[in-house]
């Protein structure tokens, strides 16, 4: 039960430590692989604490605590739980805090979260005498200090490009939030914790301004630098727009030619970060130097970037074992374009959501020298760290096994990887911004036609975002623009994912293309829609499931899991629970057949609690006794979300047909 700060302390002064962050995944089968994942990784890497984070609005509290609990008590990790404050109540932070003691955690990142949305989470029970009100981070860690003391370690955020918020100016300025984050750690924080960055520059010149700022008020209180390995081109682009973070151009012109290879843009990332940890390394620093590391739950590129920099600590790598144990008489294996002896020497294309493209999620092992790649034989023996490092590397059947989902692919990917959904490594519905900022871009609708018509522009490229997506249309969404434009206008169906049906084009197209070139990629028609509960009964599910149209497709239904309608916890679909539906998949040469994008009923079912999740924060920006608030209550009662898949890729026009003659 130690606190970061007396760790760091007890570390010599040219000392260097790292961390890592996870979340809790969406659904048991990811919860059950992360657990497999996080004993691997404590085993092979030893960081020196771990994170876990904490849903918007406490929407992963208890997730989040069986995942803290899971760090702390069974594998005996430091570990450190986010806690916010905004949009939730005392009540739920008294709480966590006391369920943080009793499964012997003692570290809390205080964080304010959402924009606070007052009149909309304000209840009876807020409203009593003696609550406290708690909106920013700082009323946090000051209320934490107040009701528990020492006991707790108090971890704040801090931004190297500035904070971005309706709070804050347009333009992002760093000095804009120095007197915040002097009262945060006035109010008792104990290390500062970074966004993540790529900018180096934008880095060191924080740390500058925070040591010099009124004449060293801040003091010497821990800065850990934080660092997100690039999973992906999609990731990246799209975890940088959430945070606001600056992309270099010198990074993305190393990325911007291979975007559509998965797997070359993450041997490509690796090098990258692992420059930038050299780059802080040659910063003379006062004290051991750390790094934190937002893992996304997955464990390839962060584990070869800390072997690559040399941050493992070097008494829990037996290279020695890890030669004669694991790699028996071959000398120098590839496995993803890296030397294995290195490692011991030292949503396709949518109309509202991005379902990604990317490359092998398996990782081959090829021996140089024409011997056996490791075998299940000479790979079980995860006993030494050496052994299980290789097995976060990928190296192996039984790395191969553990890194299976090393290319996730957002809310189409496999929902048994501890990755799976829209990854931005906080969970929870959210609309990614401030209740002004959502009434700005989405008006103020008043009827059903109000929200197909925003549904209607979307669609036409008019409006780049809506609360189910977070950027404009993507090239593919091109091809199938009159068809989603007449499900709106014709049926009244507001779709939120789509893709058109695509038989055998190259890898590098420039609008289907993806993975590695030589390829030839294909992709069966989709589409994920809201649609009236009497529309779906008594008009869509007897067309799809009529003789002339049952053979050509699969699909999944759920209502809303608050509705009336729906306290059986109705779910339909014309698969068996165990079916599982490639919707995008790939031959390339030298590789087995890649499938991307898959539907599935687990998946499914994950994604109705968060996209109808989603539509009531949407409800939330709005005053609790407007005409706005209670339309779209009203419609999300009344709504289904229904995934159809046509299994005809050849007739790309089969799926419309059906749906628009339904």
């Amino acid at each position: 039960m130690e606190k970061i700060t007396d760790k760091i302390a007890a570390l010599p002064n040219h000392g260097t430590y790292f961390s890592l962050e996870f979340f809790p995944p969406k659904t048991d089968m990811g919860t059950s692989n992360l657990q497999a994942r996080l004993s691997r990784m404590s085993r092979a890497l030893h960081p020196l604490f771990v994170t876990v984070t904490w849903g918007a609005g406490g929407s992963t509290s208890s997730r989040s605590l069986e995942l803290a609990e899971i760090c702390q008590r069974q594998l005996g990790l430091t570990t450190c739980l986010h806690l916010t404050c905004t949009n939730t109540n005392q009540r739920v932070v008294d709480e966590t805090l006391q369920a943080a003691k009793d499964i012997g955690v003692r570290n809390i990142l205080a964080l304010r979260g959402d924009p606070p949305r007052e009149h909309e989470y304000r209840t009876e029970e807020q409203e009593m005498e003696g609550t406290e009100k708690l909106i920013w981070a700082a009323d946090l860690v000051r209320y934490i200090r107040r009701t528990h003391g020492d006991y707790f370690c108090i971890g704040v955020a801090g931004y190297p490009e500035g904070h971005s918020d309706e709070s804050c100016p347009v333009n992002q300025d760093p000095v804009h939030d120095m007197p915040y984050l002097v009262e945060k750690v006035q109010a008792g924080a104990d290390f500062i914790m970074t966004q993540l960055f790529y900018d180096v520059n934008a880095y060191l010149n924080y740390v500058d301004l925070v040591r010099s700022y009124r004449e060293g008020v801040l003091g010497t209180i821990p800065i850990i630098p934080g660092l997100m390995p690039i999973q992906s081109y999609q990731i990246l682009k799209r975890t940088t727009k959430l945070s606001h973070a600056k992309l270099p151009d010198h990074i993305l012109e190393r990325l911007e030619g291979i975007k559509g290879d998965d797997e070359e843009v993450k041997r490509v990332g690796v090098g990258i970060i692992s420059e930038i940890v050299e780059e802080l390394k040659r910063v003379t620093i006062n004290g051991p130097r750390g790094y934190h590391f937002y893992t996304l739950n997955l464990e390839k590129a962060v584990s070869f970037v800390l072997e690559r920099c040399h941050l493992i600590p070097s008494s829990t790598l037996d290279t020695r074992e890890y030669s004669s144990s694991a790699i028996g008489d071959t000398k120098i294996l590839h496995t993803n374009g890296e030397h294995v002896a290195h490692l011991v020497t030292g949503r396709s294309g949518t109309s509202q959501v991005s379902v990604r493209r990317l490359s092998s999620p398996h990782n081959h092992v090829i021996p140089l020298d024409g011997s056996p790649a490791l075998s299940p034989s000479s790979a079980l023996d995860a006993s030494s760290r050496a052994v299980t490092l290789a097995i976060s590397h990928g190296v192996g059947s039984l790395g191969r096994e553990a890194t299976w989902d090393d290319y996730p692919n957002g809310r189409f990917g496999d929902a048994r990887s501890p990755a799976f959904g829209e990854i931005d490594g906080y969970g929870g519905p959210s609309l990614h911004q401030s209740p002004s900022t959502a009434r700005e871009k989405w008006g103020s609708p008043l009827s059903r036609s109000d929200i197909s018509e925003l549904f209607k522009r979307h669609v036409m490229g008019l409006l780049d975002q809506l609360p189910w997506s977070e950027g404009g249309l993507n090239e593919e969404t091109q091809v199938i623009k009159s068809e989603l434009c007449r499900l709106i206008e014709e049926r009244g169906w507001w779709s939120i994912a789509s893709q058109p049906a695509v038989d055998g084009v190259s890898s590098d197209d420039p609008i289907f293309g993806w993975g590695p070139k030589g390829g030839f990629v294909f992709q069966k028609a989709f589409v994920e829609f809201f649609i009236p509960e009497k529309d779906w009964k008594a008009i869509l599910r007897p067309y799809l499931s009529s003789t002339i149209v049952a053979p050509d497709v699969s699909w999944y239904a759920a209502p809303c899991p608050s509705s009336v309608a729906n306290e059986d916890n109705s779910f339909e679909s014309s698969d068996a629970a165990s079916a599982v539906n490639s919707v995008t998949w790939g031959v390339f040469p030298g590789k087995e057949i890649v499938t991307p994008t898959i539907v599935e009923e687990v998946s499914f079912r994950a994604w109705v609690d968060e996209a109808f999740g989603i539509w009531s924060e949407w409800e939330r920006c709005y005053p609790p006794e407007s005409q706005s608030k209670h339309t779209l209550q009203e419609e999300r009662g009344n709504c289904w979300l229904v995934n159809v898949i046509c299994h005809d890729f050849r007739q790309k026009n089969r799926l419309w047909d059906i749906l628009l003659n339904a």
